[in-house]
C-alpha cells in the first residue's frame, strides 16, 4: 500500500481505526465474542435508522413472530454486528495460525472433488456477519477470487483490498463481469454473494421468504460457463468457533430461465439464513426495489 497518498488529515480516524483493528485481531476469540456483544448492545440505541431497516426486515421475512420475538431478534443481530468488528479485523490482520485454530470444515470433499476434475466453480454465499472472514479463510487452502463493492473510504478500501490480495486473493468488483468470467474460465473459484438489491436494472423478481425480491441474474449468467459447478457455501460463528461448510453441487442450474435460477438460489440462501438468523445482514435494504404497484417498505425510514 503507498502511504504517501494517506497522509491527509482526513484519513487520521481510519489510521487510529486500523491500528484498532491490528490490536484487537490479537484477542483469543471468546474475548472477541464478549466485548464484540457489549459493543452491540451499545449500538442497538445509537443506530436507530439500522435498527428499523432490520426490524422491519425481520417482521416482514418472519409474519409469525410477535413484535417482542422481533425485537429479541434484531437485537441479538446488533450483538454480531458488534462481533463482527473483530472478525474483519481477524479476515485483514490475524496470523493463518489463528485463523485455522478457529476453524471446523464440514463437506469439503464437495469443492476439492470439482477442483480435481478441473471443473470451474462458483461458490454460492449469503451475506452474513462472519462474510469476510469466510472469505479469508478459503485462502488458507485455496486460491479465490473475491467479488467485491469497492468502499467509499479509500484507505479503507486498500487496507481491505491488500488485507486479501496479500494471502493470495483475486479482487474482482462487482460490476467487473468480464474479469469473472475471466477467473471462471481460468478455473480460479468465485466466491459469490448475490443476495444484495442492485436495483431493477441488474436484477429480476423472484421469492425470498414469501417477498417478490429484486435478486441479481448474474448468477445464473455466469453458471452458464462450461464445465461450471454452482456449490453453496456457508460460513458462521459458533461457540467455539466458525464453522465452514459446502453443500452439494447445483444440479440442473441454471435453469430454463433466469426468474427460475434466481428462486433456486434465493432458497439456498434462505435455508442458510434460517440456521443462524442473528448472523444474517438484515441492516441492509434487502426490499428496497419492489415490482410496480407494490408498497415502499421503508418510506417511514
Amino acid at each position: 500500500m503507498t502511504k504517501t497518498k494517506f497522509y491527509h488529515p482526513k484519513f487520521i480516524p481510519t489510521w487510529i481505526m486500523v491500528g484498532f483493528m491490528k490490536l484487537s485481531a490479537k484477542l483469543p476469540f471468546r474475548a472477541q465474542v464478549v466485548i464484540g456483544k457489549i459493543i452491540g448492545k451499545l449500538l442497538y440505541p445509537l443506530l436507530s435508522r439500522f435498527r428499523s431497516i432490520a426490524l422491519v426486515n425481520v417482521s416482514r421475512c418472519f409474519p409469525n413472530k410477535s413484535k417482542t420475538q422481533v425485537e429479541d431478534l434484531v437485537k441479538q443481530h446488533f450483538e454480531a454486528i458488534g462481533i463482527s468488528i473483530f472478525e474483519t479485523a481477524n479476515a485483514y490482520f490475524a496470523s493463518n495460525d489463528k485463523v485455522n485454530s478457529m476453524l471446523s470444515i464440514n463437506n469439503e470433499h464437495y469443492l476439492t472433488n470439482a477442483l480435481n476434475r478441473k471443473q470451474s466453480v462458483i461458490l454460492l454465499a449469503a451475506h452474513f456477519m462472519p462474510l469476510m472472514l469466510g472469505s479469508r479463510a478459503l485462502l488458507l487452502k485455496y486460491n479465490i477470487a473475491n467479488i467485491y463493492r469497492p468502499q467509499n473510504n479509500k484507505l479503507f478500501d486498500e487496507v481491505m483490498r491488500k488485507g486479501f490480495v496479500d494471502n493470495g486473493a483475486v479482487m474482482i468488483k462487482t460490476k467487473d463481469t468480464r474479469s469473472m468470467l475471466k477467473a471462471i474460465k481460468d478455473g480460479i473459484p468465485i466466491w459469490y454473494a448475490p443476495d444484495q438489491d442492485l436495483g431493477e436494472r441488474s436484477c429480476v423478481f423472484a421469492p425470498f421468504f414469501d417477498i417478490q425480491t429484486a435478486t441479481v441474474a448474474a448468477t445464473a449468467r455466469l453458471a452458464k460457463g462450461k464445465n461450471t459447478q454452482v456449490i453453496p457455501y456457508f460460513f458462521i460463528r459458533t461457540n467455539n468457533g466458525y464453522a465452514m461448510s459446502f453443500e452439494p453441487p447445483l444440479e440442473n442450474y441454471p435453469a430454463d430461465d433466469e426468474i427460475q435460477s434466481a428462486t433456486i438460489t434465493n432458497g439456498i440462501l434462505q435455508k442458510q439464513i434460517l440456521r443462524a438468523p442473528e448472523q444474517y445482514l438484515w441492516i441492509h435494504k434487502r426490499f428496497k426495489t419492489r415490482p410496480d404497484g407494490d408498497e415502499d417498505f421503508y418510506k417511514n425510514i
